[in-house]
């Protein structure tokens, strides 16, 4: 038998995360998933701007994130923003529950990814980050390119 590529092929990335929170923790989960919503993710039709993560009922779900419908798709179609629930072991559930009771703790997805050949979504344990520190941020990021192009000029000389 052939085997799958084993390789990763990212979908989808929420780069304005890892701008807006501090990242803590992260956690490869799985997706359910209906069938059209897995040849939009491999089309790369997924958008994770505004999406979230929350807790109910000992499950985790995802909210608001948007995987368009399949153009091939006619009644099968799904909705576009349908909650979608994420496959976790029992105790890391237990482990993000307790964390997103303290203040300032929520749940982000970073990106979606195909491993094997299964959908998975990264999630991310992230508190907030305020004005002041993303320009700070910003400025380090300034810094570090800086001196990383005058490190490259000087080795041509």
């Amino acid at each position: 038998m052939g085997r799958k590529n084993e390789g990763t092929k990212i979908a989808c990335e929420n780069r304005k995360a890892r701008h807006d929170y501090f990242i803590h923790d992260t956690f490869e989960t799985g997706l359910v998933l209906q069938g059209t919503e897995v040849k939009s993710l491999r089309a790369g039709k997924a958008n994770l701007k505004d999406s979230y993560g929350e807790i109910k009922n000992g499950e985790v779900w995802v909210q608001n994130m948007h995987v368009s419908p399949y153009e091939q798709g006619n009644i099968f179609n799904h909705d576009p923003l349908r909650p979608r629930k994420l496959l976790m072991h029992k105790a890391e559930i237990v482990k993000l529950f307790s964390k997103t009771r303290e203040k300032g703790f929520t749940l982000v997805p970073l990106k979606i990814y195909f491993k094997k050949g299964k959908a998975k979504l990264e999630l991310a344990l992230a508190s907030g980050k305020h004005n002041y520190d993303k320009r700070r941020d910003l400025t380090e990021k300034a810094v570090r390119r800086d001196v990383e192009r005058e490190l490259k000029s000087r080795q041509k000389y």
